[in-house]
């Protein structure tokens, strides 16, 4: 018998063989929307500002639409914001991606429950 397993679900898109969005750039995009800033967002994600700003970039380019509006220095400071496009996407996405993490479940269920413990809680 196997230990209980959990199924794990990786997706993203390509365009022209180059990731185009991912689950980990999604989550890029929403923690600009939650914190204001791309510097922050980065932070926030563990990773240095280039790599979110290039990853960002990457993104629009390969979908050919604007995701990040950004506002330079001034009296409150520069900050970002999604542009109804990305949050369009995002939603889109996540909600895919669910769908697809239900259906793997389902599908695990299916062919695995006979060889694994069962939990008893």
């Amino acid at each position: 018998m196997l230990p209980p397993l959990q199924p794990r679900i990786n997706i993203w898109f390509e365009a022209d063989n180059k990731v185009a969005i991912s689950l980990w750039r999604v989550h890029l995009l929403q923690a600009v929307d939650r914190t204001g800033s791309i510097s922050a967002a980065a932070t926030a994600m563990g990773v240095q500002y280039r790599l979110a700003w290039q990853r960002i970039h990457e993104m629009e380019e390969r979908l050919g639409i604007s995701l990040v509006t950004a506002t330079i220095g001034g009296r409150g400071g520069g900050g970002s914001t999604l542009t109804p496009a990305a949050h369009q996407l995002i939603e889109r996405f996540l909600a895919m991606a669910e769908t697809i993490e239900d259906h793997a479940h389902a599908a695990y269920h299916q062919y695995f429950h006979d060889l694994t413990e069962e939990e008893t809680t």
